[in-house]
Parts: structure tokens; sequence; C-alpha cells
């Protein structure tokens, strides 16, 4: 398979702008996933890519061929690319076996049918109908149909939404293995955090028709580019602070910073694992009141409120193994390192008292 480049892609539903300037790139052989809420314009980047829906302008490259720009624009079928829509779109009349060789030359059928069989897990059951099958097995024979032309790109509409969550989360590492297996050059679309952090190995955030940031999850996770990729990717808490060259000097003490920044006042991010209960109050630890405790059975959720005399927000957000004292007081402690949040408002200048504390502490 083939990798994908897109640039400075425009697209619209009428004469409503859905896709701006967009921008993106996925590496041969790589799991890619496009995340965002609903309305951004994630199926319509697909749709573009695809073939089923005309860009106003741009280019859209799979490999070395050009499928789409202000002169070209190769038809849906010609593209070589799989789609995998939500719904599986099986045929009913069909069987397995003829569903995922539907399209194939006669020459090749048994071989492949039978080779994608093996790869998604379902020997034995090519002879059964859609209606046999349990959803999780319908999308399987739909990701064999897709890949059993051999397409250059392969395309995932937000293929596990319809199923419950366990088989969701059993499904989605299961394809992934699959895509690998196979090479695959892959663009999921989701709206679901937990399923782009585990399936990708580059997420691309979208917001308002336009890639915002992609990176690996990781990398996106905890230095995200700016507050409202930080919010995608999960909750957050934000602090202010003052930037000194490699560290953050806050409420918690001295961070460490995961990049260099001018100094001067401004808000990091840390998110709640980052934050955690201290068995007694010490120099660096945070006073807050828990205002709400949620168990999620492999931890629990803590909202707290705080002082903000401190210069904190009025809710910091945890994670902790055991259930603190309902509606008590606790000690929060940080640990860095803290990413800067270049849009971030700075609160009423902290600095002169962070850094007194700090030094006294």
């Amino acid at each position: 398979m083939s990798g994908l480049s897109i640039s400075k892609l425009h697209a619209t539903h009428g004469h409503t702008a859905v896709l701006r300037d967009l921008e993106l790139t996925v590496a041969n052989g790589a799991l890619a996933c496009v995340l965002g809420p609903s309305g951004c314009g994630k199926s319509t980047l697909l749709r573009v890519i695809a073939g089923f829906h005309h860009p106003v302008s741009g280019t859209v490259t799979v490999g070395d061929r050009v499928i789409n720009d202000d002169r070209t624009h190769i038809p849906a079928e010609r593209r070589r690319i799989g789609y995998v829509p939500q719904d599986g779109a099986l045929f009913p009349h069909l069987t397995v076996a003829a569903n995922i060789g539907f399209g194939l030359p006669r020459a090749e059928r048994r071989e492949r049918v039978a080779e994608m069989l093996d790869l998604v897990g379902l020997n034995g059951l090519g002879d059964r109908h859609p209606h046999q099958l349990s959803g999780g097995q319908q999308q399987r024979v739909a990701l064999a149909r897709a890949l059993a032309p051999r397409p250059e790109l392969l395309l995932l509409d937000e293929p596990f939404a319809a199923l419950d969550a366990a088989l969701r989360t059993e499904l989605r590492t299961e394809v992934a293995a699959t895509l690998r297996r196979a090479g695959a050059t892959a663009i999921l679309v989701t709206h679901d955090v937990d399923e782009a952090l585990a399936f990708a190995d580059v997420i691309a955030v979208m917001r308002d028709g336009q890639i915002v940031q992609a990176d690996a999850p990781h990398t996106l996770y905890h230095q995200p580019a700016d507050v409202g990729v930080a919010r995608t990717l999960g909750e957050t808490n934000l602090l202010p602070a003052e930037l000194a060259d490699d560290h953050a000097i806050t409420a918690f003490g001295n961070l460490p910073l995961t990049a260099d920044v001018p100094t001067g006042d401004g808000v990091v991010l840390l998110r709640p694992h980052q934050l955690r209960l201290a068995a007694a109050s010490g120099p660096h630890t945070v006073e807050a009141q828990v205002v709400a405790c949620a168990f999620r059975g492999h931890d629990y959720r803590i909202e707290l409120a705080t002082d903000t005399r401190h210069d904190l927000p009025e809710r910091l957000i945890t994670y902790a193994d055991t259930a603190p004292p309902e509606a008590g007081t606790v000690h929060l402690q940080a640990h860095g390192p803290a990413h800067p949040i270049p849009d971030a408002e700075p609160a009423a200048p902290a600095h002169a008292r962070l850094t007194a504390q700090t030094a006294t502490a």
C-alpha cells in the first residue's frame, strides 16, 4: 500500500465551506486516525479521498499518483482505495465468501477469498450469509472485502460505532492487528478518543474543516498545540505559571517543562494522572476540597475545589486508586513535566507571589 499526501484542500456542501486549506500526510504503512467532533468535516474528508465528493480545489496524492488536483479527478472506481462504511454495507443475499470476492477476477477469487478469511479469523464461515453473523463478524467481513482487491489505501468511516462497548474495544484491537499484518496504509475516522489512542500510529485532530495538529498519540496527549487539542484528547488541568526557560513556577512548586519557552506569565497543562493525593501537607502540596468522586472500575475520578487565592483554577481533576474522604480535605502534589499552552489566557499576574511561595517553601 501507499502513503497519502493532501495539500491545500478545500471542499463545500453547496455554498457552505466544509474543508478549508486542509493539509495531511500519512506515511506508507501507517495507521492514521482523523479525530474530531461531529460536523467538523471528517466524513467529507474521507469521501473526498475516496472519490465520492468533488473538492473545490487542492491536491490529493496516493503513492506517486495524483488522484485529485485542479486538472485531475480520477473516478472512485479507479482510485484503488478501499472503503469500510459504518454499517459494513454487505450484500445480504450473498455469502461471506461471495461478499469478499465481489469484483475480484474469477481466476484469483478462490485463493484470495481463502487468504482474506484467514487474515480476519473467519475460516469456516465462508458459506454463511451476513444475517447469520454477529455484528463484529460482519465488520470483519467488510474489512476483508475492502482489503481483497489490494487497495493502495484503506478508509474506515467509524466502523465500530454501532457495536457495544466491549465488542468495540475487542474488534478495534483485532482490526489494527489485521491491518498491520497486511502492511496496510489506513485512515480511521472517529470521534472516540480512546479508539484513536489505541488504534493509530498518528492522530490528526480536526477542527472546523482543518487539521490543527497531527502527531503520534503520546505526543498529542502530552504536548498538544493548543487548548482545543488538549481538551479533545482528554481531561485537562490548566495552571497559571511563571515560565522560566526549562521550568514552570507554579502553586505546586517548580515543574520541568516539555520544551524551552520564552520567560513570563503563562499557562501549563497537567493531565489528571499528574496530580496525586499526598498523605499529608508538604512544601509543594495544595489543599483542596473533594467535590465529587466517581468509581470507574479501574480507578476513581475525583473533582476538587481549590482556593483561587493561590492562583489555581476553581476546579482540578485527578484520578486515584482509592476513594478519598467524602467531601473531605485532601492535599495534592504535582508531577511534571508540564506542557506550556501558548493560546491559553494567563491568569492575573501571579509570578511574584508564585516566586515568593517557591522561594520560602
